[in-house]
């Protein structure tokens, strides 16, 4: 047993090097989801065809397995409890909203083979922008903890995926109040409109 744990500590970086690794996947995860999402968005405006299997979703797909490869460091992290106090809960909050994604997304997968195209609003979408505002709180609160120089640079990719995400998902939400007036007016751009699953 004491020779498998030092070769084990011996192959894995140490755990600042892991904490930076998870922030850094889990930040970078998000701002890949931000951006298919709003490819995907202004794919719409132009009406193209409306695929599960699209390249700007693949996009998403990619990001979330970015979040969840962060997330499931962080939970190796805190089963090996080589970590405490603010980063703990910033790994929590990670692995938290990883896991609301993973099972939004194969919701809307469900989704979308049960009801076809659907819109801003559905049972699977708002799940998926509260895991997405989570995990990029989470990368956010584990860089904040960072003094090195290198993450001061990033901290304005981790700022503009905390308000971007906190905006879609209130922009979600809105919808859920004010349907249809909302609706109306964004149905040009969102070809498959704002329906209510």
């Amino acid at each position: 047993m004491y020779l498998k744990q030092r070769i084990i500590n011996s192959v894995l970086p140490n755990p600042q090097t892991l904490t930076i690794i998870v922030s850094l996947l889990a930040t970078l995860g998000v701002f890949l989801e931000l951006l298919g999402g709003i490819w995907d968005a202004s794919s719409h405006a132009i009406r193209a065809p409306e695929y599960f299997w699209s390249i700007q979703h693949v996009a998403v797909y990619f990001g979330v397995s970015t979040v969840a490869a962060s997330s499931i460091l962080g939970f190796f992290m805190l089963r090996k409890k080589i970590i405490t106090g603010k980063t703990k809960t910033a790994i929590k909050i990670i692995i938290l909203g990883s896991i609301l994604q993973i099972v939004a997304g194969y919701g809307d997968s469900i989704s979308h083979d049960i009801f076809g195209i659907d819109g801003l609003i559905s049972w699977s979408h708002q799940p998926l922008e509260f895991g997405l505002v989570l995990s990029s709180l989470g990368g956010y609160l584990l860089l904040s903890h960072r003094k090195n120089d290198f993450f001061k640079k990033l901290m304005p990719i981790s700022i503009f995926a905390v308000l971007a995400s906190s905006c879609w998902l209130a922009f979600s939400l809105t919808l859920v109040i004010s349907a249809i007036p909302v609706c109306t007016l964004v149905y040009e751009m969102f070809s498959s409109g704002c329906a209510v699953l």
